[in-house]
């Protein structure tokens, strides 16, 4: 596998920065979960140079994440951890924040709960974990093309889909994570971010 490209990072890359740059100003170390190509990793890191920023992600996509990694040579993006939320160990180190875009819909809903389990585990007291994607809102579909997409989803696995905003507070909730934000983005995603108590 050589670098990859996804224009959908392309286009969230700088809309996702401007809610992130100023929650994360404190922040000194970040891990991000499912790091995919690795654009979001070297655009952030050059953004946010006072901020580690710990790629992780299964081992398929290390090689394009450490291409990007490569080409931009920045020193606060550390190579990719690998990270299965199902069945990988979850790194040893605390975190002040964790990211993730795209990830909650991919995965089935047992690993979205073994994510805020590891999460709970890693992030230091204060903690912010930041949550990028599409959202359903009281079970409803927040778009005609979010609809269209979760069928997409559902077409492609049973275990993929959209996921109800209501049931990620109430699995956050569980590992004493209080929601703080929930911003509207661009193309019908939402940025939620939750703090560790």
């Amino acid at each position: 596998m050589t670098k990859l490209f996804s224009p959908a990072c392309e286009r969230n890359a700088a809309p996702i920065l401007n809610v992130l740059k100023p929650l994360l100003t404190q922040s000194k170390n970040l891990l991000e979960i499912g790091s995919g190509t690795g654009q979001h990793a070297v655009y952030f890191g050059a953004q946010m140079p006072h901020l580690i920023w710990q790629c992780s992600d299964r081992v398929d996509y290390h090689p394009s994440i450490l291409a990007w990694q490569a080409e931009t040579e920045l020193g606060n993006v550390k190579p990719p951890y690998t990270l299965d939320v199902a069945t990988s160990k979850w790194p040893e180190q605390t975190f002040d924040a964790v990211f993730t875009a795209n990830t909650c819909h991919i995965m089935a809903w047992q690993e979205v709960e073994m994510m805020f389990a590891g999460v709970s585990q890693l992030l230091n007291p204060g903690g912010l974990f930041c949550i990028y994607g599409p959202f359903n809102y009281e079970g409803r579909f927040t778009s005609e093309s979010n609809q269209q997409f979760d069928a997409s989803l559902r077409s492609q696995a049973d275990h993929m889909g959209i996921r109800d905003s209501e049931k990620i507070d109430a699995l956050a909730n569980q590992y004493g994570l209080d929601r703080r934000h929930d911003y509207v983005m661009p193309a019908n995603n939402r940025l939620l971010v939750f703090e560790l108590q």
